[in-house]
């Protein structure tokens, strides 16, 4: 790297540490367990005949579409390259930076942090509670300093759910002072824990939606934010113009058909069955220390030994995330939930090195 033009870079941005993705880290194998990917994708039809126009700013059946299946108005939804976009679009809007904060809640998501770091916005830590829950009263103390606090639910990797009555609390005490997110990207596998139904009572709340977990359309990404009329209309102002490509929209609008949900939860009913099967097979091995409530697709497991597990499976071929680096996550290993027969071969091996 040129040395001269690196120093020409935002000090920020040249001591950054980025997002190590699963693909940024890769890995070797044929079982691919490590990005909590949908183990199978559809089947989709093109029409190449406008790809020489630029794309609607925000396509109305994807809008409409995804507005009529999460219980809202057209006009509280706008989509985003994935819900990581979304996550930056917040921090751009409603923080200054080199003034403002954002307040997570580790061990969580990365870019929630990653994000405000590359937007100048410091981030403030609250630690989740002895069972990974959010210190609600912890967090209402520090409304006066932070202007965005992000809740993810299911939580990544450890899986918890937020608790609806102390969100309420939450959202009440953070009224005109701070925006509340609340990061629902698994929410398709525990459906009865969305909290989307707030929204109609609060407009600082701001949930995270997106179509790469259940929906199996991780390559396409394709986010959404819903909120407030006022929230979705600043966003619209920083968002880029032309932020949907015509291909994502119409794969998008295909999958948000009354055909395409029913696809989605058939995949999510036989997910949780496989997931709570190999939770059930998990807690009757040795060498397992914790197994996290077990809420997206995928699970986190403890063990006693988490380098022999990740290196010995990992030579097997089958790839899976090490978390055993991340404060209060020693030994940990998050698992994505795989086809029957992934999962079958990764108890197999976790039965064999375990033994």
């Amino acid at each position: 790297m040129n040395s001269k033009i690196a120093r020409l870079a935002r000090k920020n941005v040249q001591e950054l540490t980025p997002y190590q993705s699963a693909r940024r880290i890769g890995g070797t194998g044929d079982v691919w367990l490590n990005a909590n990917e949908a183990p199978d994708s559809g089947h989709y039809s093109l029409d190449c005949s406008r790809l020489n126009r630029y794309p609607e700013f925000q396509p109305e059946s994807v809008i409409n579409g995804y507005a009529e299946y999460a219980g809202v108005k057209p006009t509280q939804v706008i989509t985003t390259r994935g819900a990581d976009e979304a996550i930056e679009l917040l921090i751009r809007t409603f923080c200054e930076p080199g003034i403002d904060s954002i307040l997570i809640n580790p061990p969580t998501y990365g870019m929630y942090e990653i994000s405000a770091e590359t937007c100048g916005v410091a981030t403030m830590k609250q630690a989740l509670d002895v069972n990974f829950d959010p210190d609600y009263d912890a967090i209402k103390a520090q409304l006066d300093t932070v202007n965005i606090v992000f809740l993810c639910a299911p939580n990544n990797p450890t899986g918890n759910l937020i608790d609806t009555a102390k969100l309420t609390d939450l959202l009440s005490a953070a009224k005109d002072k701070a925006i509340i997110v609340c990061d629902e990207a698994y929410i398709e596998f525990c459906p009865d824990a969305s909290q989307v139904s707030l929204l109609q009572d609060f407009d600082n709340l701001v949930i995270l939606r997106t179509l790469s977990k259940a929906f199996a359309l991780a390559s396409i990404r394709c986010g959404f934010a819903l909120a407030s009329n006022t929230v979705i209309g600043l966003l619209s102002k920083v968002i880029a113009p032309y932020p949907v490509p015509e291909p994502v929209a119409q794969i998008a609008s295909q999958a948000l058909t009354e055909k395409g949900i029913a696809v989605m939860q058939s995949r999510v009913t036989q997910l949780n069955g496989m997931r709570n099967a190999f939770v059930d097979e998990l807690n009757q091995l040795q060498g397992i220390e914790k197994v996290f409530p077990a809420t997206g697709n995928y699970v986190l497991v403890q063990f006693n030994n988490s380098q022999k597990v990740f290196s010995l499976l990992g030579e097997q071929g089958i790839v899976l995330r090490d978390f055993s680096a991340k404060a209060r996550l020693e030994n940990c290993i998050r698992i994505t939930l795989g086809n029957a027969a992934e999962m079958n071969s990764t108890l197999v091996a976790l039965k064999s090195v375990l033994s």
